[in-house]
């Protein structure tokens, strides 16, 4: 009998099957929220569109998105201070010469900085294996030098991975990555050489791009659907320990017709904080990753 070609990097686990454990102090539901700072090419490239883009240069577009590195990544921090919510904040390396200051104001803050390519204007999927080697190293040796650190985490440009992506990531020393949506808890990955990478849950449900750029929610539904699913997984987290993420990015939701409900379906979750663990991707990674039961 024929089989469906696989990827080979996990088992099938169903949840109710799996062991059961806590996140620290007893809690189930752990929360993060993912802001992805990103850069574009003025004139060329890959990037999300407000309206359908016309001939190069795109202006319409380039500057609504530009728009979102000089106003609207403060004005979320702004908000994320208000609430005190920690963020794991996804950098494409050209920030730092792009946009100077941007990435300093959240590391001034203590969040997280993963590693998410150097452009959003490219995808490394379709890179060969040397190119894409090539891109995560760039990348990486750009966070180290800024940050003092290496990033643990990994989250491709535009979602995009190649058939080596997560031998790629392993060898680079990256200790998890945010691509995979298959899952509502962490997931060890199979890499080459009898290696592994943890994968940490990353939305695609709840995540602004295809919420309100793709299916045209409104603010309003996005922050209703951040509110519905925080309750809800509370709930069922009583059973499992659950992972929520929120992905962001300051164009979209920084907007201020959009940043007000956002901020009110934050201060929900921020007003359960002692129910639950509001953290960083990293976070999840390091304590899960010491965990016997979290398997593959």
């Amino acid at each position: 009998m024929d089989t469906i070609p696989g990827h080979g990097r996990y088992g099938y686990s169903a949840l109710p099957q799996r062991p059961v454990y806590d996140w620290p102090e007893g809690r189930r539901l752990a929360v993060y929220v993912a802001l992805n700072l990103e850069t574009f090419d003025f004139g060329s490239g890959l990037g999300a569109e407000l309206a359908p883009g016309g001939p190069q240069p795109d202006v319409l577009n380039y500057a609504w998105r530009d728009w979102g590195n000089r106003v609207g990544a403060f004005r979320l921090a702004e908000a994320f201070d208000g609430l005190r919510l920690p963020a794991s904040v996804l950098v494409n390396s050209r920030l730092y010469a792009d946009c100077p200051g941007l990435i300093e104001a959240f590391r001034a803050r203590g969040d997280e900085i993963v590693g998410h390519g150097r452009t959003n204007a490219e995808r490394q999927g379709p890179l060969d294996e040397a190119a894409e080697r090539a891109l995560i190293a760039e990348a990486t040796a750009t966070l180290t030098r800024h940050e003092g650190r290496a990033p643990a985490g990994w989250l491709g440009p535009w979602i995009s991975q190649s058939r080596v992506t997560p031998d790629l990531l392993a060898e680079a020393g990256y200790r998890y990555l945010l691509d995979w949506a298959h899952d509502d808890q962490p997931v060890w990955f199979a890499t080459r050489g009898g290696g592994r990478i943890l994968s940490v849950p990353y939305p695609q449900e709840l995540n602004d791009i295809p919420a309100i750029v793709a299916r045209k929610d409104s603010a309003r539904d996005f922050s209703d659907m951040i509110v519905d699913a925080f309750d809800e997984m509370l709930a069922q987290s009583a059973a499992a320990p659950l992972v929520m993420g929120i992905a962001l990015h300051p164009y979209i939701v920084g907007q201020p017709h959009r940043l007000r409900p956002l901020r009110a379906a934050l201060a929900h979750i921020a007003s359960r904080r002692d129910d639950v663990w509001l953290t960083t991707a990293g976070g999840i990674a390091d304590y899960a990753g010491r965990l016997p039961e979290v398997g593959g």
